[in-house]
């Protein structure tokens, strides 16, 4: 459709360069090259533009209509008023529609349906197996193509000088959330049972949308004006990493050529703001300044609280001398505890400190939580020294668990579940000296939004939070006395407010320490007006879909417009959710829902160079009023392009005009693809060159194609609309360009190779459970998540999707339960007199009913001033999954093989420091590989790594597919990925009850984990092998008879069928069995992993036996050549 008409637009500052940033970035990769310009980018990529910054400023008034107050735990001012149009900066004006063709469909049976608009250093390599013996390592220099090398976010030790650097600036990224039946979180499965705390007073009347937030000034400009000019970013010099072991011997010789040192590893996860000019000062914390070095307050920022830490203002407290008697018994850990960083009670204070009397039992109290100091016997365990060459059956034979701090039992029930929140290191070193000798990262896992069984919620009008770092109040403050309390963050002496003193649960007064708030480490709260910078959004949902003919054959949209139709009722909302539906091939389809319409109206815009809204009001409408058009609509969806020719894609068309339609409310976007785009803005030419997906040198084409897709991506991140991606391709699509749709607006994505509903019936079955978890999981609206630390500790990157707003705010449009993040910290300042350190994460969202929540996690962890602790607490999972995410960053911003190269020498350097440092003379003198108990499975789960699609070389690996799996290696949670990483192998034929549990009276057989390697298969038996999203259960070609018949329903092993994907349900004892484990195992995560069976020698075997990563290949090492090499590394 085209024509004549007027719309409103809005300049973007485009053509501005920002001096380079010489710190680690904030986020990924290739992402910084955008927003932070450096001279060594050549123009030609398209770095050269600074796109629109709608981040650091206040959001656009947008007035929605007037939520019935029912819906909501605070009350609306009754003068509020519905406001029939949204409207915002941005926003398109209608276009009359001129020559819109206005087709009659017609069914088979002759009725008229709708009517429709027709690091760096001489490290060696790993040896390839081919390598014979070992040889000299070559000379070799450091290439041309990196001049000056940044710090290596890699190798953990001093640097012993300093350079400064020119390095890409920072990144950044997305995330999701999700909401829960009962407490205004739509519907979904896993459902918390949610405990309500309530108010009797009254809550006050929320403000009028937009006002100005405790007399902070604000900013109504949106963008960043054309033509204005960013001042440069001024940052202090980056200090590369130096050697500080002799080169590391050289891998066997014979073979490929050996492997070239690698570069650091360079995180640049994510821009920094676009329209601030950022700076860190020595503490390392953030400053902006605008042209005229005003301050600009971002308001989400304001609303949520400012990260960094003010001096407190102690006036009064000095005047009040000794407090009368001490607060009456509270349990340990609460009771007139010094501050955890602070010796007795001292409170940091501008002219000095202040010191409290203590109570009489505070030295007892002292002595008997012991949680303060290590226990011998459990950092003892955890250093244990063992030989991986001798001890070759390290697996544990069950899951592998997060290790629990060495914290007293009292503290130790009030931490962070570790499936929400847990670290790379649960001993934290005193100092950053420290932490660099042990050659471990430190940093942060995240699953802020998970699925919960019980989650406390509390609704009250005073949140009570520390007036200086805003941290809110946890289980790990101290109580001074019965009206004072501690931050356990940065030591402030904060009042507690009078209603804080009431406990809701106990219904008793003067007990604020027994309230849920400092009894539970993960709580939510449902937050008073002024944590709204409006009226809570609507649930909104776009949908996206791809009606070419490469589509239609594929039969995708049949699936789409079904599920739909089943699931239309429970898609989180409430009254106000709407919906609406986009369809593209060559031109762009939109389809008029408006109530009162006998059928649904389809509108084509051909001209996809300057895509325009036809009638904004009627094209998202509410999904009650409107119910029947959209079901009508979905039913005939599929049959009106069943004859369609067309074979291009205008994507990038189609993802504008969902802006433009979107921009006034924020929502969802899902986008349904199956092929490259190929017409206007973000066509994309394919890269891949099939000959060399099994090159054993760099693999190219990593990195976006072009900065179309990120910097729509951060436009509409601006706008609170998140995009998801659903990839159902048979072809080569790009994806390392379209992903960046979704990882800059806190998307997510789902990848469906080679999907097609005749020929690949497992895709189809994945394709169907994934979507409708989608459709009804809980989901957050316009989040933003905040990560505070204890004074001394700074967080310098992140992973995952999102787009970084502030040095410690992340931008989430929209938050999932499924979406994990990452964080790298660094120790600014030495830690000395402090014994306990804190985390706390804080999700502000806003529910899918409308109602504004906090998601508050509080972890609490030791720290230690020894090598052995550090070694002692490592979280192996963890840090294997920290340094998955470095090494994607790694392998975008210099080489696949210079990450595999660092994922390597991170094995090399830790065991080598654990020998040199921790083990005594007699015990170094032994052979071996030796390594702490802690880190007994750090080489196998590296190895692991070096095989995954994400990193493998030697093997033929399709570009998405890889492209995809480091998707899935920065977004998905440490429970999750672990299994992606290091699959678990059971044997399955002969199940039993011995050793089983019982969950709902059912009967769940555990089978022992085997290792990874064909000597643990036998052609007698059936095995099982967890790969976290698909389960394969091979089965030998003698297999029992008994368990094919009563297991998989059919009489031999050759009458098992090629493409069997479900086990039959029989009544029988082995049947059962067998099914309640598959689902127990299913159950423990939110996707749905198909199932393949696989006959012993069924060509699809390949899938199975590349996840043998004990075994070797002809590319890759086995477990116990792998060992060797890092012996001999170890023992230079």
């Amino acid at each position: 459709m085209s024509g004549p008409g007027a719309r409103s637009t809005h300049g973007h500052g485009h053509g501005h360069s920002l001096s380079p940033s010489p710190r680690p970035a904030l986020n990924g990769p290739g992402p910084n090259r955008l927003m932070n310009q450096n001279s060594s980018v050549p123009t030609e990529q398209g770095y050269n533009v600074v796109p629109p910054a709608p981040h650091v400023h206040q959001l656009p008034a947008k007035n929605f209509p007037q939520v019935p107050i029912e819906q909501y735990s605070y009350e609306y001012p009754q003068s509020f008023q519905p406001i029939g149009n949204f409207q915002s900066v941005g926003q398109t004006v209608n276009r009359p529609p001129v020559n819109a063709n206005l087709l009659q469909k017609v069914n088979s049976s002759g009725v008229q349906s709708a009517p429709l608009a027709a690091h760096s250093g001489s490290y060696s390599r790993m040896p390839l197996p081919s390598q014979g013996s070992f040889a000299p390592p070559p000379s070799e220099k450091v290439p041309a193509r990196a001049p000056i090398l940044p710090q290596s976010n890699w190798q953990f030790g001093h640097p012993q000088q300093s350079h400064p650097v020119r390095q890409p600036p920072a990144g950044m990224q997305i995330n999701h959330v999700v909401p829960t039946e009962g407490i205004g979180q739509g519907h979904g499965p896993s459902m918390p049972i949610s405990t309500t705390y309530g108010m009797s007073c009254p809550k006050p009347a929320m403000g009028n949308q937009y006002g100005n937030m405790a007399g902070r000034p604000t900013t109504t400009q949106n963008y960043a004006n054309q033509g204005s000019v960013h001042p440069p970013v001024s940052q202090p010099p980056h200090q590369m990493y130096q050697q500080v072991r002799t080169p590391l011997g050289p891998p066997p010789s014979g073979g490929p050529p050996l492997i070239r040192p690698s570069q650091p590893m360079v995180n640049t996860n994510h821009d920094a703001p676009p329209t601030q000019n950022i700076s860190r000062d020595s503490e390392g914390f953030v400053s902006g300044s605008s042209g005229d070095q005003s301050e600009s307050h971002d308001n989400y920022d304001s609303l949520e609280g400012g990260g960094k830490i003010m001096q407190p203002l102690q006036q009064g407290l000095q005047a009040r001398g000794t407090l009368g008697h001490p607060y009456p018994s509270m349990p340990p850990g609460y009771q007139n505890l010094a501050g955890p960083g602070i010796p007795g009670s001292q409170v940091p204070d501008a002219a000095g400190s202040q010191q409290y009397p203590q109570g009489p039992n505070f030295n007892q109290i002292m002595a008997g939580i012991g949680g303060l100091s290590l226990q011998q016997d459990h950092q003892s365990e955890g250093v244990c020294p063992l030989n991986l060459l001798q001890e070759r059956n390290i697996l544990p034979t069950t899951p592998v668990k997060a290790p629990l701090p060495n914290l007293h039992r009292d503290l130790q029930k009030l931490n962070c579940n570790p499936e929400v929140f847990r670290c790379t290191l649960t001993n934290i070193p005193q100092t950053q000296s420290l932490l660099s000798k042990a050659k471990l990262p430190l940093g942060l896992q995240l699953h802020p939004f998970r699925d919960l069984s019980q989650l406390p919620v509390v609704t009250s009008s005073t949140i009570v939070r520390c007036r200086s770092c805003r941290t809110y109040i946890n289980p790990f403050v101290n109580f001074l006395d019965q009206r004072r309390w501690k931050c356990n963050l940065c030591y402030r002496v904060n009042d507690v407010p009078e209603e804080f003193m009431y406990n809701p649960v106990t219904r008793s007064y003067g007990e604020p320490h027994k309230r849920p708030e400092v009894q539970s480490a993960t709580i939510e709260f449902i937050a008073p007006s002024e944590y709204m910078l409006r009226p809570p959004q609507p649930a909104v949902y776009l949908y996206i879909l791809d009606v070419s003919h490469n589509a239609i054959e594929s039969g995708y949209l049949n699936t789409v417009c079904q599920l739909l139709l089943d699931n239309l009722d429970t898609l989180p909302g409430d009254s106000r959710t709407r919906i609406g539906f986009i369809t593209f091939d060559s031109t762009i389809h939109f389809y008029n829902l408006q109530e009162g319409l006998s059928q649904p109206q389809m509108m084509v815009v051909s001209d996809i160079e300057d895509v325009f809204i036809p009638t904004p009001d009627n094209l998202l409408v509410n999904l009650n009023e409107s119910k029947e058009l959209i079901q009508d609509l979905l039913r005939n969806l599929p049959q009106m392009f069943t004859n369609t020719l067309e074979t291009q894609s205008a994507l990038g068309p189609a993802l504008q005009a969902a802006y433009k339609l979107m921009s006034p409310t924020g929502g969802r976007a899902s986008v349904f693809q199956t092929q490259l785009p190929s017409l206007g803005v973000g066509a994309l030419k394919s890269r891949e060159d099939p000959n060399q997906r099994s090159n054993i040198k760099d693999v190219q084409h990593l990195s976006p194609a072009i900065d179309f897709y990120k910097k729509l991506a951060l436009d509409c991140s601006g706008q609170q609309i998140a995009v998801d991606l659903f990839m159902l391709n048979g072809q080569y699509t790009d994806l390392a360009s379209l992903a960046c749709i979704s990882k800059f607006s806190a998307g997510c994505i789902y990848y469906y190779p080679s999907y097609h509903h005749k020929h690949n019936l497992v895709q189809v079955e994945k394709f169907q459970k994934d979507l409708k978890r989608y459709l009804i999981r809980k989901i957050g609206f316009e989040a933003v998540m905040r990560i505070r630390c204890t004074k001394g500790l700074a967080i310098h990157t992140f992973h995952g999707n999102f787009f970084v707003r502030s040095t410690d705010l992340l931008s989430l449009p929209n938050i999932n339960p499924d979406a994990g993040f990452a964080v790298q910290m660094s120790i600014e300042e030495n830690l000395v007199d402090v014994q306990l350190v804190s985390f706390q994460a804080a999700l502000l969202y806003t529910s899918s009913k409308g109602e504004r929540r906090i998601r508050v996690h509080t972890m609490c962890l030791p720290v230690v001033s020894s090598l052995a602790d550090v070694y002692a607490g490592a979280d192996v999972q963890s840090v294997t999954c920290l340094l998955a995410s470095m090494a994607v960053d790694r392998s975008i911003s210099s080489s696949l093989s210079d990450a595999r190269d660092a994922l390597v020498n991170a094995v090399i350097d830790s065991l080598s420091t654990f020998r040199t440092a921790v083990l005594s003379q007699q015990q170094q003198q032994q052979p071996g590989v030796i390594a702490p108990l802690s880190l007994r499975l750090f080489p196998l789960y590296v190895l692991a790594l070096l095989k995954q699609k994400a990193f493998r070389t030697g093997t033929s690996t399709r570009l998405d597919d890889r492209v995809f799996a480091m998707c899935e290696v920065k977004y998905q949670p440490v429970s999750y990925l672990i299994l992606m990483i290091h699959p678990s192998l059971y044997r399955i034929d002969n199940l039993s009850d011995e050793g089983s549990i019982n969950i709902n009276d059912k009967t769940i057989p555990q089978p022992p984990i085997l290792q990874l390697s064909v000597e643990k298969l036998n052609r007698d038996g059936a095995f099982l092998m967890d790969a976290g999203c698909a389960f394969f259960l091979w089965i030998g070609k003698n297999c029992c008879s008994q368990f094919v018949t009563q297991v998989l329903g059919v009489s031999n092993c050759a009458s098992i069928p090629q493409s069997m994907a479900q086990l039959p349900e029989l009544d029988t004892v082995e049947s059962e069995r067998t099914r309640a484990f598959l689902s127990w195992l299913r159950d423990q995560r939110p996707f749905y992993p198909v199932l393949q069976v696989i006959k012993d020698e069924a060509p699809i075997r390949t899938s199975f036996l590349q996840n043998m990563v004990e075994d070797r290949t002809e590319s890759a090492l086995s477990y116990y050549e792998f060992l060797l090499h890092v012996q001999q590394q170890v023992n230079k």
